[in-house]
């Protein structure tokens, strides 16, 4: 199979119940809005992107046809995108930050070895994962430089 040729990562779309709702806490995580809240009246559609850095999001509410309400609870091992990841510099700073503004959270920060993480979820449920790589060793200091 051949790769798409120049493929870029553009955003990831999130269905939410009202997009006031979650537009704070992903400020809280460091995006910001571009633009207004755009309407498509033809799919009776609202929709809002938000950016840090290279990363966008684009939240739906989908106003007609209403989808069920979110399971705010529901399992990650149902088949599905379901967690996005964020890496930070500091997890356990971000994580009592958030944690005070009150995002839920899994669990406090765990270092698996390889990477520290927590895991917490949005207002319609949707997890996010922050991500703290170790600091990169330096190298040892030449003995014969004074």
């Amino acid at each position: 199979m051949t790769p798409l040729d120049d493929l870029v990562f553009h955003h990831v779309g999130i269905a939410c119940e009202r997009i006031e709702n979650e537009i704070p806490q992903y400020e809280l995580i460091g995006f910001r809005r571009e633009g207004e809240i755009f309407e498509d009246s033809r799919q009776v559609i609202r929709g809002l992107f938000m950016k840090t850095g290279s990363m966008q999001i684009e939240l739906f509410e989908f106003e007609r046809p209403r989808g069920p309400e979110a399971d705010r609870h529901r399992p990650v091992n149902v088949p599905g995108i379901y967690h996005i990841c964020f890496v930070v510099k500091d997890v356990d700073k971000d994580y009592q930050r958030l944690k005070a503004a009150g995002v839920p959270f899994h669990f406090p920060p765990q270092d698996f070895g390889i990477a520290k993480a927590a895991y917490g979820r949005d207002p319609d449920g949707n997890v996010f994962e922050l991500l703290q790589w170790p600091t990169p060793l330096k190298p040892p200091r030449d003995s014969s430089e004074h």
